[in-house]
This record gives structure tokens, C-alpha cells and sequence, in this order.
């Protein structure tokens, strides 16, 4: 996957976050591959990452809820 300008806090985690980064937009139904996206639509793009946001902020107040 590209890497682009963004940047992983825990470098560790890269391959897990490319991973969500591909079940999160098989869910949407974005067609996002390995390598170049160019072709994609910026909503497309978006849609992925406003999602990926979305449940990480769900899992972590569950986290913090502790459930």
C-alpha cells in the first residue's frame, strides 16, 4: 500500500492498520487495492477513512466503558 504523507504513531502497527484500512472499504464497497488509488473519488477515499475514524473511536470508548 502506498505510504503517501501519513504517518503511523506505532510503526509496528503498520500492517494491521493497512489490513483495517481494507476490511473497512470491502465493507463500504470501495474498490481500494495495493498501490494506486488515483482513480478513486475523494468521497471513496474519504468514506474509508471518516469510517476507520469512526470505529476506532467506538472501540476505544468501549475500551474505556470497560466493555
Amino acid at each position: 500500500m502506498a505510504r503517501g504523507r501519513n504517518r503511523v504513531e506505532v510503526p509496528e502497527a503498520r500492517d494491521a492498520m493497512d489490513r483495517f484500512k481494507m476490511e473497512v472499504a470491502s465493507e463500504l464497497g470501495v474498490p481500494l487495492k495495493n498501490g494506486y488509488n488515483g482513480d478513486l473519488t475523494s468521497y471513496q477515499n474519504g468514506s474509508v477513512g471518516g469510517e476507520m475514524v469512526r470505529k476506532m473511536i467506538r472501540a476505544q470508548e468501549q475500551n474505556m466503558a470497560g466493555k
